[in-house]
């Protein structure tokens, strides 16, 4: 098994415009689809686990609108919104974090189930679990159980637990980025730089802790960043007051010498890509402040088309070391015989619902016999799901609460 996935699986449950799906994940995974299909609320269900994690779940939903507007609307008016994760880390330890959240009155909400299951290897019972079902502690293996709260998740309160605590971590620190170059431009404040923000409001600080705590990385990015926008020669952090900012040197013209540019001075798809390639390049750092799994809506928006070959290679030579999933409806960024059609997941929205699978038969075989790229078949209008395979999908891998089947290594 690929050492970067972290999430090997994702099932949601009536999620925004997902009624259901189960859709396994490898260490770069391309959701691609027209506008408007879905493809963002796929990585949007993820970033809510994380911030639901860091804050809070009534955070994170009130972030979205509130309950009503995350549970997905239909016919038969769902009251709750689920999701599974099953996951792998470095460690050898495996498991299982899955959730369901109720809506109550008034717009208020209650976790009514948690699962939490860990093993650490194969052959090996069920080392550390939980099951949380209606505000109790339904079974458990933990001596000494924290108290148990209807509005948060309980992986927040095991944490305070050694076994838990690794996963924890983990959810808690994946990366999900649609960056925001005015936020990249403005003077930022000083910032500790762990974990880079998902508008890149504190580039300056991640790029200045890579800089001094790992150098190589550093220069891989600054190295990336000029075969993407020529000229390019360094970035560095420039303090301006009490904030501090990115300057960048770049050869202009015939000058011999590169000159120097303030962010405020560069290009959207200069400081887009700087934020991509940070993003995720930041994850070559180890222990427990590492991002396992990072999200990026649309990477290629406002690069020029003739820069998306080396953001695909960013994409490839990042996912050896960090599991990486990007939605995209760019032929650009998928014209590339060699990307496998099992790194494309299709989506498409049919009347008012969102579909998420493989490619259908067609479109794996022109891609395993190399007669299209995935980007020629976007452009054909021939990137659809196999229907046969969500159809054959079962109960059991639709339930958020199955048993957990543990993976080959």
């Amino acid at each position: 098994m690929n050492k970067s996935i972290f999430l090997r699986r994702v099932v949601l449950n009536n999620y925004k415009s997902i009624k259901e799906c189960s859709v396994e994940l490898g260490p770069l995974s391309f959701l691609v689809g027209q506008n408007g299909a879905g493809k963002s609320n796929f990585l949007d269900a993820l970033r809510l686990v994380t911030e639901a994690l860091n804050t809070s779940m009534e955070h994170a939903l009130r972030e979205r609108g509130g309950i009503s507007e995350v549970r997905r609307r239909s016919a038969g008016h769902p009251t709750h919104f689920g999701v599974r994760l099953e996951w792998s880390l470095p460690s050898g330890s495996e498991g299982v974090f899955a959730f369901k959240i109720g809506a109550r009155e008034r717009g208020g909400f209650e976790v009514q189930q948690e699962d939490c299951r860990i093993f650490n290897g194969i052959g090996k019972g069920s080392e550390h679990f939980y099951e949380v079902l209606n505000g109790k502690l339904k079974a458990s293996n933990i001596e000494v159980a924290p108290p148990i709260a209807s509005d948060r998740l309980y992986l927040v309160a095991a944490a305070g637990l050694p076994s838990f605590r690794p996963i924890y971590d983990a959810l808690s620190h994946m990366g999900f980025y649609n960056l925001n170059p005015d936020e990249i431009r403005e003077p930022q404040s000083a910032d500790p730089g762990e974990v880079l923000k998902r508008d890149g409001a504190n580039l300056a600080g991640v790029l200045g802790t890579l800089e001094k705590d790992h150098p190589s990385v550093y220069s891989k990015i600054v190295e990336f960043l000029s075969k993407v926008v020529p000229g390019v020669q360094a970035v560095t952090v420039k303090p301006v007051g009490k904030k501090q900012t990115l300057e960048f040197r770049q050869l202009v013209g015939k000058s011999k010498d590169p000159w120097r540019f303030l962010a405020e001075n560069m290009s959207d798809g200069t400081l887009r890509a700087l934020g991509v390639l940070t993003a995720l390049f930041q994850s070559a750092k180890q222990g427990v402040r590492r991002v396992p799994f990072v999200g990026i809506e649309e990477p290629e928006t406002a690069v020029h088309p003739g820069a998306a070959g080396m953001l695909r290679e960013g994409l490839r030579i990042a996912s050896e070391t960090t599991q990486i999933a990007v939605t995209s409806h760019s032929p650009d960024l998928l014209d590339d015989k060699d990307i496998p059609d099992n790194h494309i997941l299709a989506v498409v929205n049919r009347n008012g619902e969102t579909l998420i699978g493989p490619l259908d038969e067609a479109g794996r075989s022109a891609i395993r016999d190399r007669l299209y790229t995935a980007g020629e078949l976007l452009r054909l209008n021939q990137i659809e799901p196999d229907d046969k395979v969500i159809g054959k999908q079962s109960a059991t891998q639709l339930d958020l609460f199955s048993q957990y089947r543990k993976c080959k290594k």
